[in-house]
């Protein structure tokens, strides 16, 4: 072995040497209670928690992720898709219909961000690019508690300062079980204050929202997301871009999970640019 190719493979091992030696460490602190208040109910308390996966060490970029389930089902969770990929993720828990109207699940949305933007340091997250995402109703409470800049108002946060949202297939009418609750069919699109589409404007974060394919999608999920897109393109969105899953329907998640951490990255790059 001639001295160049010495070298050269000892320069290899310094650099695999050094990448075992950088390898990102990840724990998980579970079921954190997000509302600081001593006024609440046994429901709340149980339902109201999140879970956070994250790095050991470092500052990260945060996606906080709202499950689906209609506003009536589900429960807090961390897609395995996205964990140890360099990013701290929330899974969100919230209270749900018929228990409580089903308007309290986007008050515990908004509380759940507002929690996160004010501690996620404490778990080497960056609060300054925390990114909001879910898939369905958790799409749905995505939407709805950032482009209703009163929710965070509430606690002297502005929705503007989230660094992203990422709604997969959410409702961006009103929710299917909100209208419900007023002897509203579901096939009766309904656009009020309980509509994302209510709150278009031209400066809401960065926003990519994903469906499955409209021929296969759920009550015409696709349109109403083209419809959003369409409206925000109108008021001066400048940074919104929609994304179909072409031969898949509702249940688009898994597949979809890469556009999220693309986006991510690309989001989170250019905040630490600037």
């Amino acid at each position: 072995m001639n001295c160049f190719k010495k070298i050269l493979l000892c320069f290899l091992i310094f650099l695999s040497i050094s990448a075992i030696g950088q390898e990102t460490n990840y724990t998980e602190t579970q079921n954190l209670n997000y509302y600081e208040t001593e006024d609440q109910t046994a429901y709340q308390q149980e339902m109201c928690r999140l879970d956070i996966h994250h790095p050991e060490q470092g500052k990260a970029p945060v996606i906080i992720w709202f499950h689906g389930g209609g506003l009536t089902s589900g429960s807090k969770e961390i897609p395995e898709a996205l964990k140890q990929k360099g990013f701290c993720i929330v899974g969100v828990g919230y209270r749900l219909s018929p228990e409580v109207k089903a308007e309290v699940s986007v008050e515990d949305a908004a509380a759940s961000i507002a929690w996160v933007l004010k501690n996620i340091q404490k778990y080497n997250g960056d609060p300054d690019q925390v990114f909001v995402s879910g898939h369905s109703a958790g799409g749905y409470l995505a939407l709805m508690s950032v482009m209703n800049k009163s929710f965070l108002d509430k606690y002297d946060l502005d929705a503007n300062d989230i660094a992203g949202l990422i709604p997969f297939s959410g409702h961006t009418i009103t929710h299917f079980t909100i209208r419900k609750q007023n002897d509203i069919p579901g096939e009766q699109p309904i656009i009020d204050e309980w509509a994302p589409l209510f709150y278009v404007r031209n400066d809401a974060p960065p926003t990519l929202l994903i469906t499955g394919d409209r021929e296969m999608e759920m009550l015409g999920r696709y349109e109403e997301n083209a419809y959003f897109y369409r409206m925000m393109k109108v008021a001066g969105h400048k940074e919104i871009d929609i994304y179909e899953m072409q031969g898949y329907g509702h249940n688009m998640a898994h597949p979809a999970f890469p556009l999220l951490l693309n986006f991510v990255r690309k989001h989170s790059e250019s905040i630490q640019e600037n």
